[in-house]
């Protein structure tokens, strides 16, 4: 015996409905994401190519870099266009799990 919800009555997908008002970001959007990671050769790259794989039109004129106070590590700033919660959470995961990155926010 197999049970069916009856669609809501006013026609609204509710999950899709409640992950909006889950999200205090409003897609699309520029989205900054801070990137720590050792201060070596291809490291900005390597964050480059990431943004582009989730955002083929990330800007790589837009990228911000700061060094470490001792010099030892290099923080980059990303802007992507933010078209969804699951671009960004795969976005995070891509970038976390990569071995040059240290830290993202």
């Amino acid at each position: 015996m197999t049970s069916s919800t009856p669609p809501p009555a006013n026609g609204l997908d509710t999950q899709a409905t409640d992950q909006r008002k889950d999200s205090l970001i409003e897609y699309p959007s520029q989205f900054p994401i801070k990137v720590m990671g050792l201060k070596v050769d291809g490291f900005v790259h390597a964050v480059t190519e990431l943004a582009r794989k989730f955002d083929p039109t990330f800007d790589a004129g837009t990228i911000e870099l700061r060094d470490s106070r001792g010099g030892n590590y290099l923080g980059v700033t990303i802007t992507i266009t933010a078209t969804s919660r699951e671009q960004l959470d795969d976005l995070y995961r891509a970038l976390s799990s990569h071995p040059m990155v240290k830290v993202v926010l």
